[in-house]
């Protein structure tokens, strides 16, 4: 196996910023795939050992916001990945693929749905940005795989319904409290419905304040435009402990380890964020809602679902589904989980379709 070739690239040439990628190359092939996540590191992910021996060369891009979630901004990354398709194209690969793993499926079809048609000039807090179509050109399929719809969709799903106020890390409606043992599991369907009426309520009132904020703090020139804010309490999902509710073939709790902790704790999802971050990537005003992205636009799709997956559920892969129609190529990975930690066999099945499918566009 080649070692993989470590390329910084300017995202934009003259006034940056500079990002970082590897590129594991398959000799004499045209065909190669980019994958991206938003803030995390794929330099080692599992299909840089995959792919390059099935004839597909792989770039793994990281962005801006390497380690980064509390000041990430979506449509800042939409150069960033604009970037690694433009080095790819000028390496002389004539079939690129996204792939779209875990986060990193929402990443590739906002970037590719801006790709075949640019509509952003501003983020959800009101900043402009500059994008130009040529800076970023259209890849030619994406993969899908271990894919939840978006960061925005996840933290709808996860945030802690029973939170009373924003500005307590423990107060609580114990009616609300999937941690509360009187309340199940199993959890009735009644209180799921209050679960997800409470969660949705909850993040609107968040965006509310936060844009009752930002508009405060840019009444002055003198303020900044921006500020951190703690988010409490983002790991509470009822479909944790109740393999009733969206089934498949999960143990339960999730990847990260016990959601009570991670829920109680100081580190989980969207819990340190600034203001324009929060609007852009947690938001329900994050542009980065994958299955909408997907459906606008044109290229060919490969969905694969990994049915003991704790973080795209069935539900998730059936938006993904159905935002694709009928350009996609769909399979169940069986047993498969999120990162397929420990799963070398079903890591090379999944190296094989993703190559296969890419091989024949």
């Amino acid at each position: 196996m080649p070692e993989s070739e470590l390329i910084s690239l300017d995202v934009i040439a003259g006034r940056g910023p500079r990002i970082y990628a590897a590129l594991r190359r398959a000799p004499g092939r045209k065909c190669a795939a980019l994958i991206v996540h938003p803030s995390s590191n794929f330099f080692d992910h599992y299909l840089m050992d995959e792919l390059p021996i099935r004839g597909v060369s792989l770039l793994a891009l990281n962005t801006r916001y390497l380690n980064n979630d509390p000041h990430l901004i979506f449509e800042h990354i939409i150069d960033d990945v604009g970037a690694g398709v433009r080095y790819l194209r000028e390496q002389g690969f004539d079939k690129i693929i996204l792939l779209g793993n875990s986060g990193g499926a929402s990443t590739v079809a906002l970037y590719q749905a801006e790709a075949e048609n640019l509509t952003i000039s501003d983020t959800p807090a009101g900043d402009s940005v500059r994008l130009t179509a040529e800076n970023l050109p259209p890849a030619d399929g994406i993969a899908l795989f271990g894919a939840h719809p978006g960061r925005s969709l996840l933290l709808l799903k996860w945030i802690d319904a029973s939170v009373t106020d924003e500005d307590d890390p423990l107060s609580i409606d114990s009616s609300l409290d999937i941690f509360n043992p009187k309340n199940g599991p199993p959890f009735s369907r009644q209180f799921v419905s209050k679960i997800r009426r409470a969660q949705q309520e909850r993040s609107a009132f968040i965006t509310k304040r936060t844009l009752q904020r930002l508009k405060s703090l840019r009444t002055s020139p003198e303020t900044s435009r921006d500020e951190a804010f703690i988010v409490h309490r983002t790991c509470a999902d009822p479909r944790f402990f109740d393999l009733t509710l969206d089934p498949n073939d999960r143990k339960a709790g999730m990847v990260w380890g016990d959601p009570y902790r991670l829920n109680y704790g100081p580190r989980d999802i969207a819990r340190f964020t600034t203001l324009t971050s929060w609007m852009s990537q947690w938001s329900l005003a994050s542009r980065a809602h994958g299955p909408d992205c997907i459906a606008r636009t044109n290229v060919p799709v490969l969905n694969l679902e990994f049915t003991a997956d704790t973080n795209a559920l069935p539900s998730d892969i059936a938006m993904w589904y159905d935002a694709a129609g009928d350009r996609q190529k769909f399979f169940r990975i069986k047993d498969a989980t999120h990162f397929l930690i420990n799963q070398p066999d079903i890591r090379c099945d999944v190296g094989e379709v993703i190559a296969d499918w890419s091989l024949k566009l």
